[in-house]
């Protein structure tokens, strides 16, 4: 494969492109996706590439979209649903719960509903409380539905085609923030499986198991944390339904310390299903007690003074992991 650097935002767009090319069925749905910059850049030309009837834009009704993208994909095709506003989605609860979830359960396994949905989370420049909530936790609590969280371009273009030619229904979790940053990637199509972590960064004195935006504050963190003395292995899970969890048990077994990063509210998310689930299935003798960095129990604020005690950061989780060293 012929690998060059590019955005994360581009990744996806050469993925979408890739898998229209591949498949006539494959068709994109969704607000403003048929603009000229598309949605961040993701979808920019695809409608003068592929057409008005493969690229769909709506108006602002995500119930109805999301609907419409349902019925489609029963129909035959495999469709690419743009939410850009992941709270706003909310609107299509009743059709992701009720009938995207449940379709292939209710119909005993004699047809399937082809659908990925491109969820994108809002952050920082005064997104505020209704424009940068992650509901990973909650998806991922909803059997049926595949979650994944991809923290590079790489992944992002992968998990892209891997979700476009399943039958199972996905969403992948897109953080505002990931999209100008660059990543090796392969100009050819490839997929990239759900249910396998990634090790990004290898060490011996703690597993940091860090979800969607926080693998590169987790990065960072560990890099900080190796000045003065201490190992951390990183772990990227980019899918949380389904998740690998032999790779972060083998992890801990090494490391005998987990601290779990997780871009969602600290009570009742990702991160306490991964430290119990994990606790669970295999009996640990921890040199500390597992730690969850998540957000407070807080909506968003609006100022940056107060987003930057809001959001987890490098600094952050370097000061909170090095208090798990501190002799007693």
């Amino acid at each position: 494969m012929a690998f060059r650097k590019i955005t994360y935002s581009e990744a996806i767009r050469e993925g979408t492109s890739q898998a229209m090319g591949l498949d006539k069925n494959v068709m994109v749905m969704g607000q403003i996706i048929d603009y000229k910059p598309g949605v961040f850049g993701t979808t920019a030309n695809l409608v003068n590439e592929y057409g008005k009837f493969r690229v769909r834009g709506f108006p602002v009704s995500e119930s109805l979209m999301t609907s419409a993208g349902i019925g489609a994909a029963i129909a035959g095709q495999r469709v690419i649903l743009v939410h850009i506003r992941i709270d706003f989605m909310m609107y299509a609860m009743d059709a992701i719960v009720n009938w995207l979830s449940l379709w292939r359960f209710k119909s005993d396994n004699r047809s399937s509903v082809p659908l990925v949905i491109r969820a994108i989370v809002g952050k920082g420049w005064g997104q505020g409380p209704q424009h940068s909530k992650s509901f990973h936790s909650w998806f991922a609590h909803l059997p049926g539905l595949k979650v994944a969280m991809p923290a590079t371009a790489f992944d992002a273009k992968g998990l892209l085609l891997e979700s476009v030619f399943s039958n199972d229904p996905s969403i992948i979790i897109e953080h505002r923030s990931l999209f100008n940053l660059t990543d090796q990637v392969p100009k050819e199509p490839y997929r990239v499986k759900y249910g396998e972590a990634v090790v990004r960064s290898k060490g011996k004195d703690v597993t940091l198991v860090a979800i969607g935006c926080l693998v590169i504050d987790a990065l960072k963190a560990s890099d900080m944390l190796k000045k003065i003395g201490i190992s951390a292995e990183v772990i990227d899970p980019r899918t949380l339904s389904p998740i690998d969890y032999k790779t972060i048990i083998k992890s801990v077994k090494k490391t005998r310390r987990l601290v779990v990063l997780d871009p969602g509210w600290h009570s009742f998310g990702a991160a306490s299903e991964i430290i119990s689930s994990v606790l669970e299935k295999e009996y640990f003798k921890l040199k500390s007690k597992p730690l969850r960095l998540c957000l407070p129990d807080s909506h968003t604020p609006m100022s940056k003074n107060l987003e930057k005690k809001y959001y987890l950061d490098q600094y952050k989780i370097f000061k909170d992991i090095k208090k798990l060293f501190k002799k007693k």
